[in-house]
């Protein structure tokens, strides 16, 4: 059985309780050694076999996937965040199917609400923004035509990039031409969760200058939406007013 497991967003303790429990009993660990804490590989028994997939290809994950179960060994394919999201998962999986190996995924908290936490922030407020986009831009792997950023911008909602922190100065482009305003608020959050962990708060007038100031490359999330700005109006399920299943709204 190969698990496809969650590490979280980089804090050691942010792994789930079940992810953990794989990599206790994993005999074979393979882990992406660019983006993962390798103090989650403290978990790993002894004699575990840890592979680094930072220097692999996908057919060498593959092939050590395969031989640990043609030795009826269990692995764990540690992946930052949630696998479901930039995790690179659905090739390894397709090649899975292929050679009839069982696998399944065990979630993981992503960047996305790593970053949340440290900012203080609520991605979707009432009134303000009921949806959000999650994306990248577009770099030397391309993305559909209709997912070009200026015509996600469009919808004025908040968007979280992943991968895209060296793409900083077209990332600003993209978005004024969708429709972005020059003072729409700019999150970059770095290494969301880690120690190092580095928040700027910027403009989308600015916040390109401001990452090359900090020198801020890789490993970063860019949060755009007046959500940073806070203030909304409140929810409906716990307004006074408001009749709900389990409560009746009282007037005026």
């Amino acid at each position: 059985m190969v698990h496809f497991v969650g590490a979280g967003p980089g804090a050691e303790d942010l792994i789930t309780v079940r992810g953990q429990r794989y990599l206790r009993q994993a005999d074979v660990i393979i882990y992406a050694g660019s983006l993962v804490n390798p103090k989650l590989l403290k978990e790993a028994k002894e004699g575990c076999q840890i592979h680094n997939s930072a220097f692999m290809t996908l057919e060498e994950v593959i092939h050590v996937m395969e031989a640990a179960e043609e030795q009826s060994l269990l692995t764990v394919r540690l992946h930052t965040g949630d696998p479901s999201i930039f995790g690179a998962i659905r090739e390894q999986m397709d090649e899975l199917d292929k050679r009839k190996i069982p696998y399944e995924v065990c979630p993981g908290v992503s960047s996305l609400f790593g970053a949340a936490a440290s900012l203080g922030l609520e991605y979707t407020l009432p009134e303000m923004a009921q949806s959000v986009i999650i994306t990248r831009a577009e770099g030397r792997t391309p993305v559909p035509e209709k997912e070009r950023l200026r015509d996600l911008a469009a919808h004025q909602t908040t968007m979280i990039l992943f991968l895209s922190s060296g793409l900083a100065g077209k990332v600003k482009q993209e978005l004024e031409a969708g429709g972005y305003g020059p003072d729409t608020p700019v999150a970059v959050v770095y290494k969301a969760t880690w120690p190092e962990e580095k928040i700027l708060r910027a403009t989308l007038s600015d916040f390109a200058e401001r990452m090359e100031q900090e020198n801020i490359t890789k490993t970063a999330l860019i949060i755009v939406g007046n959500v940073l700005n806070g203030g909304s109006a409140r929810s409906k399920l716990y307004d006074k007013t408001f009749t709900t299943e389990y409560r009746k709204g009282s007037e005026g």
